[in-house]
This record gives C-alpha cells, structure tokens and sequence, in this order.
C-alpha cells in the first residue's frame, strides 16, 4: 500500500563562499532547520538520506551520513550517503520518498551538501570529471564545460540558436538572483557583459557557467498522519518522484541537443501525477550552463523542441511568462554545490507553493524539479503540489 509523502520542514544555508566551515557543520544547520519547521519530534525520524557527491576527493570524508546523524543527536537509525553525481540530492530525496511511501518509515531527513570553494581550479575540476567515463571521454581532455560548448554548437546548428538566445538565459537568472537572499552571483548582466566575459569552451563565456560552491539545503518528508505537528500550511504533497539513467559516455548520446534521461524521467513524473507539462506553473531545473536551461526545458515538455532560447529571449521563461523557469536564479546565479542543489531545489519550490518566496510566482500550484548528473548518466524529476 503506498502512501501519499509531504514534505514538512524545509532549511537552506545560503549558497557560496563558507570559509573555515566545515562541511558536516553546513548539513547539521541545514537539517536543524528543517526538523525545527516540521514541527515533527526528532524520536520519529526513521532514516537519513545525504546526497553528496565529492567530499571524499575535495574533503576526505565519505561518512558524512552518519556523521551529520550523530551531531543531529539521530542514533541508531539508517544513515546513508546518496552519490549520483549532480544529481546526488535528487536522488537522495527519491529515496526518501521511496521508505515513506512504502511505509517502512513515517518521516526521513534528507540533506544535500557540497563544499566546493576551498579547493583549485584544478582540484574542483578534477573531481568533478568523475562524473563521466574516464577510460573513453576523459582521455580526450574533455571538461563539462566543452561537453555543453558541443551541444549549444549541435544546438545552433540544429535549431538557430544564437548567442542573443543565451545570454537572455544568463540575464533571465542572474536577474531572479538578485531577489533570492540565498543565491550567490545574482546580477544585472547586459549582453554586451556577457559577451565581454571570458572564454571558457568556446562558445561558452564565463557568465555562461554556474560558479562552484559551499552549501547545504535539507527536508523533512512524511506520512500525512504526522502533518498535524507541522505549523506550516498549505500542505505541499510529492506528486512524483522519479530516478533515470542514461549513459555515462559522449558517444553514446545519439544527439546532444537531448538527454534521454531527462525526457523519460519527465514523461514518467507526468503519468506519475496525472498531469501534464502544460499544468506546471514553476521549474527549478539544472541550468549548469546556459544552454543546458534550454536543452532542459525542451526535454522536460515544457518548451517546444528547439524553441528553447527564442521563447527565453522574447520572456516566455521569465516572471511573467507561459512557463516560470528557475524563479531562484537557478544554478548559474545560486551557485552550484554539488550534491546539495537537488535538495535546494525542492527548498526553493516548497517556498513558492507557500507563498512564502522572495521571488514569488504569483498562483504557484504545481512546481517541478530536475536535478541531472554527469553526461545525463542519472536524472530525477520531482512534481509538488498545494494539497487541497
């Protein structure tokens, strides 16, 4: 018998520069939030999940789980760290949902938490190349961000999206950065800056990348029968929740102007929820890059394909548009710490449900997630809902 789980505490740290922070101490203030807004006791939380990704590498610590669990004063329960690359907190979240669905548990912490900034250049970007093949794609002295410079060129010459195209993606999120206290790099960017801004993998520029980054972001979810002790209304459900693969290597991907990982997950959120992409009201989606926001939103449904960068140009994705597309700042202006932006993502959509955002969709109902890792080797895709 699967249950229906809501999401009843919500806690964010701001994403950024936290310097001389250890990142366990980044989890724990995450977590105590949340537990302190669920209302729920401590005494009915049945397991952790910890999304991370590269704490081992950038860290040295791999236990994080029950690390957090302990200073949290949660013993004896299961406490397990969550690793699927950027999409370590998503999945993390699925897994929780999964344990109260099935009623193994009436209420699960989940926790996202990366810190990214005390390390080098060469160090993040050494970690963060272990989400692809590096016996194939790595050889080649492929980076992420020449992966996503190859697919806005596949993108251009496919559908004729143009530099103006994206960069009204960077101003769209730098912009709706400005409003979020939690973001990072929120800006008012005009084209000529962006253009002006450093080369990174040609065509992609410096304001074309979403800045590495320290943070935390954490949720209680549980049964209905345990929302009596949570202050916080309306009540916002988990209408789906969705884990896919795709694969690990470049080659494999038949177009680059797609993920097949995030069009399946997207498809099996929709009949998951009884709904369809014309009935979602906000998006949080995984704007790594730039022209990773327009890739995404035609792989979710909610643009037509290849129409991505026009409707961003012309406002379509924007505050007053048809669909609202990372009402947060999305990635590139709130910063990317790995493992927590999936849990950061429900943060930010549970607020927008509530009314209670700074950067408030007026109406939101219906919100979605999409939290991608690596060359799309794991995706989740999220629906919440204002319960009735």
């Amino acid at each position: 018998m699967m249950r229906n789980v809501y999401v009843a505490g919500t806690g964010s740290t701001t994403f950024g520069k936290h310097a001389g922070r250890s990142i366990e101490s980044l989890a724990v203030d995450a977590c105590a939030q949340a537990i302190v807004e669920s209302g729920i006791d401590r005494a009915r939380i049945g397991a952790v999940y910890l999304g991370n990704f590269i704490s081992g590498p950038l860290n040295g610590k791999e236990v994080l789980a029950g690390m957090v669990a302990e200073q949290l004063g949660l013993q004896g329960i299961p406490c397990t760290k969550v690793e699927g690359a950027c999409a370590s907190g998503g999945i993390a979240l699925r897994h929780a949902c999964l344990m109260v669905a099935a009623g193994v548990c009436d209420a699960v912490l989940v926790v996202g938490v990366e810190t990214m900034t005390h390390a080098s250049t060469p160090e993040v970007t050494s970690a963060l190349n272990c989400a692809m093949d590096n016996e194939y794609d790595g050889l080649s002295g492929l980076t992420f961000p020449g992966l996503f410079g190859l697919a806005w060129r596949a993108h251009a010459k496919q559908y004729g999206t143009t530099r103006e195209d994206i960069a009204a993606v960077v101003i769209k999120n730098k912009a709706h950065g400005l409003k979020n206290p939690l973001a990072q790099m929120g800006a008012d960017l005009t084209l000529e800056q962006i253009c002006a801004s450093a080369m990174i993998a040609d065509p992609l520029q410096l304001f074309d990348c979403c800045p590495p980054s320290d943070g935390a972001a954490a949720v209680v979810v549980c049964a209905k029968n345990l929302l009596s002790q949570s202050p916080r209304t309306p009540h916002i459900r988990v209408m789906a929740s969705v884990q896919t693969s795709g694969s690990a290597r470049i080659s494999q991907h038949p177009d680059l102007c797609s993920f097949d990982a995030t069009v399946h997950a997207a498809q099996q959120a929709y009949k998951q929820s009884g709904l369809q992409a014309s009935d979602i009201n906000l998006v949080e989606l995984h704007d790594c890059f730039s022209i990773a926001e327009i890739i995404d939103s035609e792989d979710l449904g909610l643009v037509p394909k290849g129409e991505g960068g026009r409707w961003a140009a012309q406002g379509r994705t924007g505050m007053q548009g048809d669909i609202v597309i990372n009402p947060s700042g999305g990635l590139l202006a709130k910063g990317h710490p790995v493992g927590a932006t999936g849990v950061g993502q429900i943060v930010e959509v549970v607020w927008q449900l509530r009314g209670e955002h700074a950067n408030q969709v007026a109406g939101a109902s219906i919100g979605m997630t999409h939290n991608l890792g690596g060359t799309g080797v794991a995706c989740t895709v999220h629906i919440l809902g204002r319960d009735a």
